[in-house]
């Protein structure tokens, strides 16, 4: 019998936070059409019917948790919980995120804090937490989703990208000191998608030819594009990667 392949899934417990849609749900669905069972999380379980609906067609069994992660209690209960739905966990994937472009002079604490919260403290104790009921295993693997603002600055999401780049640093600090525990962690950095959070972008057609003339590939980023890297960096496949960002932009850091 042929060896199975090191991008099977099979098996394997992931949790993905904010996949009722957009990145997050097309990250759950590869996942699912990898081999995984998946535990989704979002503010509210309504929103991800479609997304359980999705894992289910693909013959893998789906839960749904709401979670709001702008503190830490709910980030460990829902972990808990999705956990024991799944039996175990294997794999993270920090997806969950919020932006809203406002001019740096414009913005307040409460911008401030509902972002970074969300970006950077939720994505921490999400892990927290995931590596605790890891480590008992001596594996695990835990995605974080970047961005290009972890690389570059982008006028008017200094919140955003100053959440982004913590997330980075973050990525590389849990990666060294959790390798001994058999985790590994790496994170993904987004380019330009068309999604519901990005879409004021995308509403300026001037923006959309700029943007278009830096991207090498001359496309931005379509959904299917990202699940590939994460199936990449949940399996096997990437059994000696850890501490790494693998940037799905169509060569614009590349570039410039």
């Amino acid at each position: 019998m042929p060896a199975a392949s090191p991008f099977d899934l099979t098996g394997r417990k992931a949790i993905v936070t904010g996949a009722s849609r957009g990145i997050g749900r097309a990250i759950a669905e590869a996942l699912a059409s990898a081999g995984a069972d998946i535990a989704v999380t979002a503010r509210d379980t309504a929103s991800l019917d479609e997304t359980c609906q999705a894992i289910e067609e693909r013959g893998k069994r789906a839960f749904a948790f709401a979670l709001d992660l702008r503190t830490a209690d709910p980030c460990n209960l829902a972990i808990s919980a999705a956990s024991k739905a799944l039996g175990g966990l294997d794999i993270l994937v920090n997806n969950a995120g919020y932006e809203e472009v406002r001019p740096s002079l414009d913005v307040d604490e409460a911008l401030w804090d509902r972002v970074v919260s969300t970006n950077l403290k939720g994505a921490f104790f999400c892990a927290q937490a995931a590596a605790r009921r890891m480590a008992g295993e001596r594996r695990g693997a835990i995605v974080n989703l970047c961005s290009l603002t972890s690389y570059v600055g982008v006028p008017t999401a200094v919140p955003y990208g100053s959440s982004k780049s913590g997330l980075m640093g973050m990525t590389h600090a849990l990666a060294a000191e959790w390798a001994p525990l058999g985790i590994r962690v790496n994170a993904i950095a987004p380019g330009y998608f068309r999604t519901a959070m990005t879409e004021v972008f995308y509403a300026n057609e001037d923006w959309q030819q700029a943007m278009l003339t830096r991207i090498p590939q001359r496309r931005f980023g379509n959904l299917e594009d990202v699940g590939g890297a994460v199936v990449f960096l949940a399996s096997d496949a990437s059994a000696y990667v850890t501490g790494h960002c693998i940037p799905i932009d169509g060569g614009y850091l590349a570039s410039i």
